[in-house]
């Protein structure tokens, strides 16, 4: 098939497009690079040729904006940014599949377990908004050109070199800064990187909307334990959550700067783990689990 990814310079889009090239013809787009340097923000894809398959793995990553400026990000590379790829593929040549990667975050909860694609999407913040919106702009487009249409909700992505909050905890546990909460019980669900990559062709050729997750959802202790033995350290700290709650508060005075607020700290202490049998019974989803599989340095 003749493919297009966008996003493919990306931490997730990097290993799309290895897998996805091993069999078919793969086109790239990202900011930096690829078959097309395009930045979809501000610019509609000139492709000049048409698509069996979009995977729109392109988009702004979930952070805590702290201005107006960064928060405004969110709208105009999630949103904007989709509209501007849909534009461009209705000149070039209507897809006959079209993926989306989406997030979790649009449901918009902090804690909870077993949540599956029928719970409401309830997001307020900018990034799961945003998801959100890109998503119903998808779907409608989707529908209207006749396009099978697949949206695949991701939570916490694992694998060698992460961005984000999993890259920053690697990193402390590595240096000795890193410390559990109340004992790190409260679970997450996650994925590995490679398990996506390698159900997105079979996901495309069903269609719909689902979870990924490993199944097992492990806990920040579980995690942690296994980065600090491949950095040959045997324990992790734990602070007691009275302490945790002292730094917080500290923290929601202090502002952003402080490494802990009263916010972080609920989602550190909570789990949220969601459900992805969809997944399992339309098309065969069957990861493996993230503390068997990941593996900082690949």
């Amino acid at each position: 098939m003749n493919c297009l990814l966008t996003g493919s310079s990306g931490f997730l889009g990097n290993l799309i497009s290895q897998e996805i090239s091993k069999e078919n013809v793969l086109f790239t787009l990202s900011r930096s690079g690829g078959h097309y340097k395009i930045n979809l923000d501000t610019e509609i894809g000139d492709f000049g040729r048409s698509f069996d398959i979009v995977i729109h793995a392109a988009g702004k990553a979930h952070n805590i904006p702290k201005t107006e400026i960064e928060i405004s990000e969110f709208e105009k590379t999630n949103v904007i940014g989709t509209l501007n790829l849909l534009k461009g593929l209705e000149v070039s040549g209507i897809p006959k599949m079209f993926v989306f990667i989406s997030s979790v975050s649009v449901y918009g909860l902090q804690n909870g377990d077993d949540i599956n694609e029928l719970s409401n999407l309830n997001a307020k913040d900018p990034y799961g908004l945003s998801k959100i919106e890109a998503e119903k702009i998808i779907k409608i487009w989707c529908k209207k050109n006749n396009i099978k249409c697949t949206i695949l909700r991701l939570p916490l992505v694992i694998g060698s070199k992460p961005p984000g909050n999993l890259g920053s905890m690697i990193n402390a546990i590595r240096k000795g800064f890193y410390f559990n909460i109340d004992g790190g019980s409260a679970r997450k669900s996650m994925v590995l990187v490679s398990d996506v990559s390698k159900c997105i062709l079979r996901a495309a050729e069903v269609g719909g909307i689902f979870n990924l997750t490993d199944g097992c959802h492990p806990n920040f202790n579980e995690l942690s334990h296994l980065i600090s033995i491949q950095f040959g350290k045997k324990i992790v700290p734990n602070m007691p959550l009275f302490v945790a709650k002292i730094l917080a508060f500290i923290g929601d005075k202090v502002g952003p700067k402080f490494p802990i607020n009263s916010n972080k700290l609920i989602k550190i202490t909570s789990t949220l783990t969601f459900n992805d049998s969809k997944a399992r019974e339309a098309f065969g989803w069957n990861p493996t689990p993230v503390l068997k599989g990941f593996k900082i340095h690949e």
